[in-house]
Order: structure tokens, then sequence, then C-alpha cells
């Protein structure tokens, strides 16, 4: 005899809880090898639309992929080129700065220390310590081969995902049953994802160029490398914009006098404003759908737990947990706090759309669709 067992609402939630946390927990561990898969995954998505096109106008399978291959490797190894040699240039200069670098600190701990704030003079040269920078530039050169590695089998992940991208649709209907609606959700979340990643390359591309040309009129050694950061950190919402300016404008203190530092602050924030504000929200339109708070803990969240992939990742990785939030009845409150302000005219919804809507959920979630599967 089958017994049903009926859970309490506060049992529900510590197993939904407890289940929640056992999944990201899992997911902390395999970070190492997640990472890249996202990385591959979204580069993929953003690739896809250019697979497509080529396609469209007869280029073989082999030979779009091959382009696409080459283009991602060409950009890389630009990007790894410029990183590294500007590192290792860094590297060699750095004793010539460290002195003055020193003597800047003392005079600021002790110009702190006049404004009113204790022990300033010695916590100023501890907080910027020299060798806390040379130790992380040898890291990096250090750990270079690693990184070109990784990048490496990103890109072999990316030809793979790409070669599986025209039978993937068809697969996902077969496999779970997807109901026209399902299918019309994922096609919007692909389609917001990959609007805001191109966007977000075009936009960090020319922050990167813009950072770059400016630095290199102010004659700011290893302009090539501020540029590449301010391409990289661009993608890092809220607070990218402010982390890509730091080692430029200390540089900038170190090298040259005030007047030329106050220029690179003023360089970085019209910069900033001009791509970040009037440009890119413009290009976005309506965006991708996430508040403001969702995206900074957003940031925090999944940089805990991927790291740098994951602060890169934040926004389009939080677009695709709402999307699924939202395809049911019993999780689309939190999906309703994780997306923007609304609108009167979205508050103006009856009891009866709103049930109606419940309702088509729920049958979409029986798997009522009477479609027959495609065959494989």
């Amino acid at each position: 005899m089958r017994t049903d067992i009926q859970f309490t609402p506060p049992a529900r939630a510590i197993i939904v809880a407890g289940a929640v946390a056992l999944v990201i927990t899992l997911m902390k561990t395999a970070a190492p090898i997640l990472s890249p898969l996202l990385l591959a995954i979204f580069i993929a998505v953003v690739a896809t639309p250019a697979l497509r096109w080529m396609r469209r106008k007869g280029v073989p399978k082999w030979g779009a992929l091959a382009v696409i291959g080459f283009v991602l490797l060409d950009v890389g190894s630009l990007l790894a080129l410029v990183t590294t040699g500007a590192l290792e240039g860094f590297r060699d200069s750095f004793p010539s700065y460290q002195e003055r670098f020193m003597l800047l600190s003392q005079q600021m701990g002790g110009w702190l220390e006049t404004a009113g704030i204790g022990n300033s003079q010695e916590a100023i040269p501890d907080l910027l310590n020299p060798d806390k920078v040379m130790g992380t530039v040898r890291l990096l050169l250090s750990n270079a081969s690693g990184i070109l590695a990784t990048g490496f089998m990103v890109l072999l992940t990316v030809i793979f995902i790409l070669l599986e991208a025209p039978s993937l649709p068809t697969k996902l209907r077969v496999a779970f049953k997807m109901s026209r609606e399902g299918e019309a959700r994922l096609g919007r979340l692909l389609a917001a994802v990959n609007r805001y990643m191109q966007i977000k390359t075009l936009t960090s591309a020319a922050t990167g160029l813009c950072v770059w040309l400016w630095l290199w009129l102010l004659g700011i050694d290893f302009a090539a490398l501020w540029g590449v950061i301010g391409f990289l950190f661009n993608f890092v919402p809220v607070v990218g914009n402010l982390l890509m300016m730091v080692p430029a404008v200390l540089l900038a203190l170190v090298q040259t006098d005030i007047p030329t530092t106050l220029l690179v602050v003023v360089g970085y924030l019209v910069i900033n404003t001009v791509i970040g504000n009037v440009i890119e929200p413009r290009a976005m339109g309506r965006g991708v759908g996430i508040s403001t708070l969702a995206v900074f803990i957003a940031l925090i969240f999944w940089g805990w737990l991927f790291g740098l992939v994951g602060m890169f990742l934040a926004v389009p990785l939080t677009t695709a947990l709402i999307t699924a939030l939202d395809a049911s009845p019993h999780t689309r409150p939190l999906a309703i706090m994780l997306g923007p302000a609304l609108k009167e005219s979205d508050l103006a919804v009856t009891p009866d759309a709103a049930t109606a809507r419940e309702s088509a959920d729920a049958t979409s979630s029986t798997g009522s669709d009477d479609r027959p599967a495609p065959e494989a």
C-alpha cells in the first residue's frame, strides 16, 4: 500500500535549503573544472550567430569553425603577448620605481597623520608594499604557461560546442520533452545573453582602446598593459570601472607628477562615463532585466564561487538563474525580486490573468505538449 509523505512548509523549506547548499558546495569543489567550461559556453553563445551567418552564405561547417577558431586564437594570442611582454617590462623597470614609491607612501602617511588619522605613517607603507606588487607580477609570469594551456582548452571546448550547436535544440526537445513555452523561454535567454555579451565585448574593446590611447598620449609606461586591464575589467559589473584605474593611477603617481596623475584620473572618469553610462545603456536598451542590487550580490556570489571567471560572467549567469526561477510559479517570486524595478503597467495584473498564467505553467510542466517528437 502506497502512502504519500506530507511535509509541512517549514520542513519543505529546510529540505530545499539543504539541497541548494549541497549543490553550491559541489559547484565550489568543481570550480576548477566548471570555470573554464562556463567561459567556453558563453564564448560559444557569442560565436554562434557568426557560425550561422557563414553557414547561410554557403560556407562549409569545417570552414566556418576554422575561421572562428583562427579568430579566437589570434585574439587570445595577441592579448597574451601584450600582457606577458608588458609584465616582463614592468618587472625589469620596477626597481627604478620602488624608491619613489616608498617615498610617496611615507609622505602620504605623514599627511594623513597631520589630518588626524593615527598610525598612518606605518600603515600606508605596509598597505602599499612594493614586495606584494612584485610577488603578484612574478606569480602571473610563472603561471603564464598554465594560463595559456587553460585558454587553449577553452578554445577546443568552444569548437566542440559549436560543432554540436545545430543539433542541440532537437536533443533538448526530445530529451526533456520541452514545451513550446519552454523553447521560447530558452530562446529568449540565449538571445539576451548573446546580445549582452556582444555589446559588452564591443564596449570593453572601446574602453581598452581609449585607455591605451590616452595613457600613451600622456607618456605613461606600459599603456598597452593598462588597456588590456581596462578591456578585461570592463566586464566586471559595478566595481570594474574603478578597479581598472587603480594600477595606472599609482604608476602615474610614481612616474610623473600630480597634474599628470589628475589627467589620468580625469581620462578614466570620462571614458567610463561616456562608454559605461551613455553608450552602453543605449545599446543595451532595457538590458538583461536584473536589478542593481541583484547585480552587486551576484558579483560577490559568483566571484566567490568561480573566481575571476565568475566576476566576468556574473550578469549572464544571473540572467540564466532568473530565467530558471521564472519557469515555475513556486519560484517566480524570487525571479521578480531579482528582476528590474516594476512599472505601473506591470503592477496592473488582474487576478484572472495571474490565475491563467499559473494554469498555463502547470499545464506545460505536466508535459501536455501533443506535438510528435522529431526524428533524431
